[in-house]
């Protein structure tokens, strides 16, 4: 018995090594499309951006979300992007060649088979920072076609700092896009 208590003590002490443990706090929004307007809950969000929204897609095609962005941009938010290089090379309607062009920067991620991440955070670094992450693609066939979840969370400076983090992380290994695929 005793020896079995051991294992487990320390099974539960490596399990999610490296993971971190964030207090709960703030507001959650769950939205589930194609039911829910979740796209419509992104561009709201991105709309109350005042400092900076930092993108990791897997694909972005949705044409709403892209002008939020280059709106936030317009208004003086810092906007950057993480996006998956594979993805941009095999999606017709990606919309990351405009908003190279737009001025907004845009990385490739390339070390990863593939870079699945689909997090938007807005004012991360802010006490009222947001956190947009689910299984939700930046698309418009996740909003009307797909089965997807969608997570908004606010309130919790602790969670978008390690997404923040995170996303640095990423973008320190990622490749500058120059607009051309």
């Amino acid at each position: 018995m005793k020896r079995f208590l051991v294992a487990c003590l320390f099974a539960c002490a490596t399990v999610g090594a490296g993971a971190t443990a964030i207090p709960a706090s703030g507001s959650v929004e769950v939205l589930f499309t194609p039911w829910d307007d979740a796209e419509g809950a992104i561009v709201r969000a991105l709309g109350e951006a005042r400092q900076s929204i930092h993108v990791q897609a897997f694909l972005l095609t949705s044409r709403s979300i892209a002008r939020s962005l280059r709106e936030a941009r317009d208004r003086g938010v810092r906007v950057e992007v993480l996006a998956d290089r594979e993805m941009l090379r095999k999606g017709e309607n990606s919309q990351l060649p405009m908003l190279a062009a737009a001025g907004i920067p845009v990385w490739l991620e390339t070390r990863y088979a593939s870079a699945h991440n689909k997090v938007l955070l807005v004012d991360a670094e802010s006490p009222s920072g947001v956190v947009i992450t689910g299984s939700y693609n930046f698309t418009w066939s996740a909003q009307a076609r797909n089965a997807e979840n969608l997570l908004i969370l606010r309130g919790n400076p602790s969670l978008a700092r390690r997404y923040l983090e995170n996303w640095r992380r990423h973008r320190d290994d990622a490749e500058k896009y120059d607009g051309a695929q």
